[in-house]
């Protein structure tokens, strides 16, 4: 995924690119860099996301059955349909919790990613990128965006999580449960994929606005001051049109990893025995 997020980025936070749509962008970023520029910021994206998205899916299975447990109480029956009613909420709260945690793992890999998207010659890799922001800016630098990241991640999550969690209930509520119960791995792996679709489009289009300002932050655009002064001034300045740039690549992008991301983590879940989606639903029936 890592050439569609390259060219994107530039679309994002490069003057020369941001009037031209994708193929174009990349055609330009072939001719003036040669291929190995669509693999630049490879090791961070790959460790960061790694690294971020196993905290993240794991968070969001611990923070749902924490919500779930405090919703129900010592109400037994009663509780279990209040958690029902509040499984939108539910889910909605524990992508949010997870992914704010798994946030401080990802944003010092996402800075070093931009910086090494956005200027050419500025490190070898991930190893060389991190050290020197690390060592020319500190964990001020490394940290820079990591309010603008919730702002693009969490929205993102909630998307992805959210998402994934209704159409899988849209797609079951036409089921009866003897049906549901005894569907093949071709058919889940098939309501898996098309679900993850779903979601990873959500996520791109909820998180986008938020995607640009994190590429500008990280490049050093925008005034001087506070966090939020900067983020509101750059959105300003970009607008509507500016703050969606790049939307179509990132959503192929977003819907293919989205989509893969589910498939290994209902072929996880199926290995380890845990329900495989609708574990709040299938309470209510």
């Amino acid at each position: 995924m890592t050439p569609i997020d390259v060219i994107k980025t530039r679309i994002q936070i490069s003057p020369s690119y941001s009037s031209l749509s994708f193929i174009p962008a990349a055609r330009k970023l072939i001719s003036t860099e040669g291929a190995s520029a669509l693999l630049t910021g490879f090791g961070p994206t790959a460790v960061g996301y790694f690294v971020q998205g196993g905290a993240k899916f794991a968070g969001y299975e611990f923070w749902k059955v924490k919500f779930v447990e405090g919703v129900i109480g010592g109400d037994g029956k009663e509780g279990e349909e209040r958690a029902v009613g509040m499984r939108t909420a539910i889910y909605l709260g524990a992508a949010s919790v997870a992914e704010f945690f798994a946030d401080i793992l990802l944003t010092p890999l996402e800075a070093t990613r931009i910086r090494l998207v956005s200027e050419k010659n500025y490190a070898t890799g991930l190893v060389t990128g991190f050290t020197r922001l690390a060592r020319e800016g500190g964990v001020s630098e490394l940290y820079a965006g990591f309010l603008p990241i919730l702002c693009k991640q969490i929205p993102y999550a909630i998307g992805q999580f959210t998402v994934n969690e209704l159409c899988h209930e849209q797609i079951y509520r036409q089921m009866s449960p003897s049906t549901r119960d005894s569907l093949s791995p071709a058919s889940r792996l098939s309501i898996n994929l098309g679900s993850g679709l779903v979601a990873g489009v959500a996520a791109a289009v909820l998180s986008q606005p938020a995607d640009t300002l994190l590429s500008q932050i990280n490049k050093g655009h925008g005034p001087t001051g506070s966090m939020p002064k900067r983020l509101y001034m750059l959105a300003v300045e970009a607008g509507p049109r500016g703050l969606f740039a790049g939307l179509g690549p990132r959503c192929v992008m977003t819907a293919g990893l989205v989509a893969g991301q589910f498939l290994m983590y209902g072929a996880i879940k199926e290995m380890m025995g845990a329900p495989v989606g609708m574990e709040i639903h299938k309470k209510g029936e």
